[in-house]
């Protein structure tokens, strides 16, 4: 069974960073594109960043430069880094499985195109 559980989250000032982590069970992280997405109180869930399967990285430009997202196989965690944090990024931020072929879609920051969630963490930007 894929499992996913994402953990870190939690109530940081602005300028400050963040480090989350999703832990996966039940997979090989080289074979799976993840993804790591957020949901603004009120709004749709939207694709961030993901890391494919062989490693490479890509993102959209509303966290190019200021987040970054990583993995380690032999630990079975992805990681997301986030800094220069604005209020504005407040959410919930989940990761999700894809499979690989995710990666080369045109669509990869689809919440559709991932089939596996964790549960989700709560991050919050407030002074």
């Amino acid at each position: 069974q894929l499992q996913l559980v994402e953990s870190g989250g939690g109530l940081v000032q602005p300028g400050g960073s963040l480090r989350l982590s999703c832990a996966v069970s039940g997979f090989n992280l080289d074979d799976y594109a993840i993804g790591w997405f957020r949901q603004a109180p009120g709004k749709e869930r939207e694709g961030l960043l993901c890391i494919k399967a062989a490693g490479s990285q890509t993102w959209t430009d509303s966290v190019k430069g200021r987040f970054t997202i990583s993995k380690d196989n032999a630990k079975n965690t992805v990681y997301l880094q986030m800094n220069s944090l604005k209020p504005e990024v407040t959410g919930d931020y989940y990761c999700a499985a894809g499979e690989a072929s995710v990666g080369n879609h045109s669509h990869i920051f689809c919440a559709g195109m991932y089939k596996h969630w964790g549960q989700g963490t709560q991050v919050t930007v407030s002074s």
